[in-house]
Order: C-alpha cells, then sequence, then structure tokens
C-alpha cells in the first residue's frame, strides 16, 4: 500500500471552460491534490531527503523554515512522517487557516512581523535563519536558496506537464515566492520545449515583475496575496526564464477565485487567483491559439476568513461599495447582509455560539427588521455571576438581558461623530432613516484610518 509520501505528486490537469480565454485553451494543474493541499509538498520532500542524504539532517533532527504557509504545510507533514520536529517562522498577515493547519500537524509555529525587511531581526528569513542556529540539531532548510527545491520541479512537475499535454505546451503561468517552479519546470521547458514561454504573475506591490520589465530593483509594497511575491530576488528564481511578467492586484486576485468557483468549481487559493488573471491576460491578448497551462497552487479552504470572506473584502475596501465619507462606509456587515443577529426569545447559549463563531463581542437583537436591544459579553457574563442557578442561566432570553436604551448615529453622519460615542465607551448603532443599517466598533474606525493612510 502507498503512504502518504508516494500520494504527492502526479496530479490532475483540467481545462478551464467557462472562463473567457479568447483564441487560447488554458489548462489548470490542480495542485491542491497533494496531501497538504499545495504544490509546496514536491520541495518539501525533497529538500527533507536532501538533507537526509547529505547527512545534515539526522534522525530525531528539527527543521526550521521561513515560510509563508504552504511550503511549511508541506515540511510538517513530510517531516511530521519522519519523525522531525518542524519550527515554522510566518508573518502575521498570513491565513488563521494555515497557521491552524500547520499547528494541528505537529509543527511549532514562530509568528513574526510582516512589515520588515530582509537583515531586521524580526524579518521571517533572518529569524528562522537565527532560531535555526540557536537550536541543537536544527537546520534551516532555506527553501529560497536550497537547490533540491527547483530540482523537485525539474524532475517530478514539469515531466507530468509534457506527458499530460502531449509535449504541446505553448506558455506556462507560474508565480514566485522561492523561485522553485519557475527554475525548475523553466529549465526542463528550455531543453525539451523551447517553443514554451514561461509567464510571471505577480502581486502588485511585489518587485519581481518590475525587475522583470526593467532590470531595476524597485521599493516593494505590500499585497494580501499569499505565498508569491517578494521584496527581494530569491537566489532560486532564475528571471532570466521569464518571457513575460503581469502585476495583479488583491482586488483581481480575489476576485478571479471566486470566479473559479462558481464557473469551474475549482476551489483555489490567493495564489491561484493571481496566476489566473495573468493566464487570462495573456491568453486574450494572443491572435492565434495556444495552449497555456498554470496552477491551482493550494486549495481555497485555507482561505476562508480572507478570499471568501465578505467581511474581510469590506475591510479592505474591496466590496464593490461607493464610498461617501460618511459612517455608512464603515458598517462592514449591514443588516440582512449576512450580519450576526440574534433574536428576544434565543437564549444565552445561541449568543455566546455566535458570539464566538464570529468573534465578536456584541451583537444586535431583531425583530423582524426593527432593531430591539443589543447584548454584549458584559451582559451575558453579568447574567450568568448574578443567576442563583448557573446551570441553567444560559437558557435565559435575550430580551431579559439585552440593553433596550440605545444611542444611535445617523448613516449619513461625518465619521469624527463616531468619536465621542467610542469615549463613552458605546458601540455605534448605526441607522439609516427609520431602518437599522449595522454596527461601528472601534476596530472598524482604527481599520479606516489604515486604509486611508495606504
Amino acid at each position: 500500500m502507498p503512504t502518504m509520501l508516494d500520494l504527492i505528486g502526479e496530479t490532475p490537469l483540467v481545462e478551464i471552460r467557462r472562463l473567457d480565454t479568447g483564441l487560447c485553451k488554458l489548462f489548470l494543474k490542480l495542485e491542491s491534490a497533494n496531501p497538504s493541499g499545495s504544490i509546496k509538498d514536491r520541495p518539501a520532500r525533497a529538500m527533507i531527503e536532501a538533507a537526509e542524504r547529505d547527512g545534515r539532517l539526522q534522525p530525531g533532527g528539527t527543521i526550521v523554515e521561513a515560510t509563508a504557509g504552504n511550503t511549511g504545510l508541506g515540511l510538517a507533514s513530510v517531516g511530521g512522517q519522519k519523525g522531525y520536529r518542524t519550527i515554522l517562522v510566518v508573518p502575521d498577515k498570513m491565513s488563521r487557516e494555515k497557521i491552524v493547519h500547520a499547528r494541528a500537524m505537529g509543527a511549532e509555529v514562530v509568528l513574526t512581523r510582516s512589515d520588515v525587511g530582509k537583515g531586521h531581526a524580526d524579518y521571517y528569513q533572518d529569524l528562522a535563519a537565527a532560531i535555526a542556529r540557536k537550536t541543537p540539531g536544527a537546520i534551516y532548510i532555506n527553501q529560497f536558496a536550497n537547490p533540491a527545491n527547483p530540482l523537485a520541479h525539474e524532475t517530478t512537475t514539469a515531466p507530468e506537464l509534457l506527458r499530460q499535454m502531449g509535449n504541446d505546451i505553448d506558455a506556462i503561468v507560474v508565480g514566485i515566492g522561492s523561485g522553485g517552479t519557475l527554475t525548475g519546470v523553466g529549465r526542463v521547458m528550455a531543453r525539451a520545449s523551447p517553443k514554451t514561454q514561461m509567464i510571471l504573475a505577480d502581486p502588485v506591490g511585489s518587485v519581481l515583475a518590475p525587475y522583470v520589465k526593467t532590470g531595476k530593483l524597485t521599493e516593494a509594497g505590500s499585497w494580501n496575496v499569499e505565498g508569491i511575491g517578494e521584496d527581494f530576488l530569491p537566489p532560486n528564481a532564475d528571471l532570466t526564464l521569464v518571457r513575460e511578467a503581469y502585476s495583479i492586484s488583491d482586488p483581481d486576485s480575489f476576485a478571479a477565485c471566486r470566479d473559479l468557483l462558481r464557473a469551474e468549481g475549482i476551489f483555489a487559493g490567493s495564489s491561484s487567483g493571481t496566476l489566473l488573471c495573468a493566464a487570462l491576460l495573456y491568453c486574450r491578448a494572443q491572435s492565434e491559439p495556444k495552449r497555456v497551462v498554470s496552477f491551482v497552487c493550494d486549495s481555497g479552504a485555507k482561505y476562508l476568513s480572507k478570499v471568501f470572506s465578505d467581511a474581510f473584502l469590506a475591510q479592505e475596501g474591496w466590496s464593490g461599495r461607493q464610498r461617501t465619507g460618511k459612517i455608512r462606509d464603515l458598517v462592514i456587515s449591514p443588516h440582512g447582509e449576512g450580519s450576526i443577529e440574534v433574536r428576544p426569545q434565543d437564549n444565552l447559549r445561541t449568543v455566546f455560539a455566535r458570539m464566538r463563531a464570529a468573534d465578536v463581542s456584541q451583537l444586535p437583537v431583531m425583530e423582524g427588521d426593527r432593531l430591539a436591544g443589543l447584548v454584549a459579553e458584559s451582559d451575558v457574563l453579568a447574567a450568568l455571576l448574578s443567576a442563583q442557578d448557573r446551570a441553567h442561566a444560559f437558557e435565559r432570553p435575550v430580551k431579559d438581558v439585552m440593553v433596550t436604551r440605545l444611542e444611535t448615529v445617523s448613516a449619513d453622519a461625518p465619521i469624527e461623530d463616531l468619536v465621542p460615542l467610542f469615549r463613552k465607551d458605546f458601540v455605534a448603532i448605526v441607522m439609516d432613516g427609520e431602518r437599522f443599517l449595522g454596527l461601528v466598533t472601534r476596530i472598524d474606525l482604527i481599520n479606516h484610518f489604515r486604509l486611508a493612510l495606504q
């Protein structure tokens, strides 16, 4: 019987049929079908086994890596099967799903800052290298310069593509995180299929696409797409292989993920959205039919709290709503559009469950479309502490503990009107005329200032 390690690679290839690909045929290789859910299982296994062969990684040793998530998941998966301890240093912008996944596999996760650059002690690569130096029996895998990384794609990914495509590929669209996919696949295509163009898909803010276009290293910005894009030139990335480069915005990448799921039924992560956008742009620009390949780098299940969260899109200003400069702009989840609410007859157990699930500390209490009150975690706690029969306190109805004397604010009031409410430790209850629109909290105001300063 095969082991989990034997299931890495040989991933399926599917043709895109319901999105506009112009004159071209577009195929996606479903790397999300790998055991830990991403393309990074390939180099993870290759890098660990290379370290075993050369003696750097001994039985019972420790693997340390700086990762945007997926390489770390691959290392934790493969390393766990082989009995190694895994320490992952992860920038704090990564999705919570990846962090929870890594910890569930037994990896130790060290969160570090995502707003510092190479050379800073808290930069994820510098911190990982420091941890490896201080940990007995540890090695720093360093996917960015490890030759086993591109070799994994040279020996597995590229031959699979050629076989699945009948040796007929006009272009391959890739992203660069460590550079392994570009370099490994690109080397093989240069030898076996010289007509194949390597196309780079890069997030806006990354230095890679601008460098390909101009030959100059620009100052890096920031981006929300995970796993691709860099603020430096990875040693493993052979950019001379790139024929053309596209810079794709976060909103376009996230929207492409959603379009891919709705149109094709393919559940893909944020970097796959970047690749899909670039692939579609390339396809639509062609004046003759071509056969184009790209990747579903990982599963959308790792991005439910970001790519597939309407609230996250609204927090980033990508919801498509018109910006008015008024308080209504700060209502992330309007009533009737996915907001979390309770009814007066619901019990406190329901209140607690919904607060915990939505990670909020207060909920509107609705009777139909009418706002009946507000219940906060302090109200629930007070009810529990004062209950003579605490065993049944959670069964009390919301109407017994909710606040009904509410101080509201107009949706069309200036944002500055929120400050006096927050100074009184109130939540802003936003009304659009007589209609309840939603709640605004301090974090929503902080987020407004963050977006305004970008």
